[in-house]
């Protein structure tokens, strides 16, 4: 019976770590050395070009992270492959 808040605290743990992590993507959105990346300007020209509003972006641990407004006009979160702007995840922005 003592193994049971042992392992309850251990799930805790691994939630809280998760949790803390839900704004990366789940992999890096490309293995290409940073000289082969967009400049950011261009990347997010071209993730406009798709049809979304960029509010803010920045490069973070390989991805290319805008946080824009889509067509319908809901906040969403996009991770993109820095060299060629191709969006690799989407989530909601709920911020």
């Amino acid at each position: 019976m003592r193994k049971l808040p042992l392992v309850l605290s251990a799930l805790a743990v691994c939630a809280a770590a998760t949790a803390a992590n839900a704004s990366d993507p789940s992999r890096p959105c490309t293995s290409a050395p940073e000289a082969q990346w967009l400049k950011i300007a261009d990347l997010q020209a071209k993730v406009e070009e798709q049809g979304y509003k960029v509010r803010k972006a920045k490069l973070k641990k390989a991805c290319g992270e805008l946080y824009a407004v889509d067509k319908t006009g809901e906040r969403i979160e996009l991770f993109v492959d820095p060299t060629n702007a191709k969006i690799v995840e989407t989530k909601r922005d709920d911020d």
